[in-house]
């Protein structure tokens, strides 16, 4: 399986946890606030602390983002571009995001692909305080109680990343089990999710956000995408017996290359292996 040398140690656990509780709701984002604000406020109303959302067709302007890049200075094994602001309206296509908390105060990772008011075709990693919302838009999203995601330093990888942290339960009114997951490099996204699925007995379970990037992309319909640096959002994706009965999972996604290309569509298990990091729910539906 392809592999990118990170610059610092591998960690022993390799799938980061927590088990909570959770609600999947959908809400609307207010015109004129910031992307994060707007989040922020959406979870709070329903009693959440944070969780993740997806989002179809939305208005943002302006915008704020940046690219996956080659590394400089090597002290990463990617990076990423100098910011882009484009001018006028953008329209999402789609996207996922992570909503958690950052040197004590709200934060996200959001990717998406959008189109431009030029027409350009463009995707990336939105930036909090550089994104806000032109045009209210409908996202659906799963909040946690008891768990969050918390962005500390990652010796591995070199980057200060989100991953999941116990948290006091708020008593948010929850209807589901689920797990908060962070999955760590060089290992296959598919198979991370089917080993964890197996190991606690869960035989039935549905992915809610989904953030993260991948060692270049394989699909099932036989498109590649080779360049290593992506910057992927779930679309869709579920974990459940396959013909054989054994934990199948289904991930739909979307990404960008740091060249620019697009694509998108369900990845071939067992040849995606997570590239620095990939946030996501897991909710339990059995």
């Amino acid at each position: 399986m392809r592999s990118i040398k990170q610059p610092g140690a591998a960690i022993a656990e390799r799938i980061q946890w927590v088990e909570a509780r959770g609600r999947a709701f959908t809400f609307t984002l207010q015109a004129g606030l910031p992307l994060l604000e707007a989040a922020r406020r959406g979870f709070e109303a329903e009693g959440f602390a944070g969780g993740v959302l997806n989002f179809g067709s939305g208005t943002l302007g302006p915008l704020g983002y940046v690219m996956p890049a080659l590394s400089k200075t090597g002290e990463n094994a990617a990076f990423y571009s100098d910011t882009y602001r484009p001018a006028g309206m953008t329209r999402t296509r789609l996207g996922s995001m992570t909503l958690g908390q950052r040197d004590g105060a709200p934060f996200f990772h959001c990717h998406g692909l959008w189109i431009e008011a030029d027409g350009k075709p463009s995707g990336g990693h939105m930036l909090p305080d550089e994104t806000i919302i032109a045009e209210p838009f409908k996202v659906e999203a799963f909040g946690l109680d008891g768990a969050a995601f918390l962005a500390e330093p990652d010796p591995e990888t070199n980057f200060k990343l989100f991953g999941p942290v116990a948290s006091v339960a708020s008593g948010a009114r929850t209807t589901s089990r689920a797990f908060a997951l962070r999955l760590r490099p060089n290992q296959d996204f598919a198979g991370c999710l089917e080993a964890f699925c197996r190991a606690r007995g869960i035989a039935r379970a549905k992915i809610h956000g989904g953030v993260g990037s991948t060692v270049g992309a394989r699909f099932t319909h036989g498109g590649v995408t080779g360049p290593f640096a992506t910057e992927l959002a779930v679309t869709a994706g579920a974990v459940a017996p396959g013909r054989s009965g054994a934990l199948e999972a289904a991930l739909d996604v979307a990404l960008i290359d740091y060249t620019g290309g697009i694509a998108e569509g369900r990845l071939i298990r067992g040849d995606n292996p997570v590239l620095m990091t990939m946030e996501l729910v897991l909710e339990v539906l059995d």
